[in-house]
């Protein structure tokens, strides 16, 4: 099994709003621009970073607002963006769940491939 023991696990996670008809979910994408606004204080920056254009980061920003119901940020014009209280939370939520899923499917895969 030596081939097997040069791949690595990947997982995908979503936070969903199952009464949402929309196909919109909180995931890697949405994750990082969020974290970008954290640490760079603008959604116009945060985008930048990600090689992203503004009017693009600003529709996916809105279509997740709209399908999870929950505003994830502020947006102040010229003076930036913050996460709201409820779009730090689900940040940090989501982080802690993929960390935690990541290393548990990596050490089970490990175990799986001996």
């Amino acid at each position: 099994m030596s081939k097997l023991d040069k791949l690595q696990t990947s997982v995908r996670l979503s936070i969903v709003n199952p009464k949402s008809d929309s196909s919109s979910v909180f995931g890697r994408g949405i994750a990082n621009l969020c974290k970008g606004v954290r640490d760079k204080g603008s959604l116009n920056a945060a985008a930048k970073s990600m090689g992203m254009a503004y009017s693009k980061a600003w529709r996916i920003i809105k279509d997740t607002e709209d399908s999870l119901g929950i505003q994830l940020l502020i947006r102040d014009g010229a003076h930036g963006s913050v996460l709201t209280e409820e779009g730090s939370a689900l940040l940090d939520i989501y982080l802690s769940i993929n960390e935690k899923i990541s290393q548990e499917t990596l050490e089970l895969y490990e175990e799986l491939t001996k």
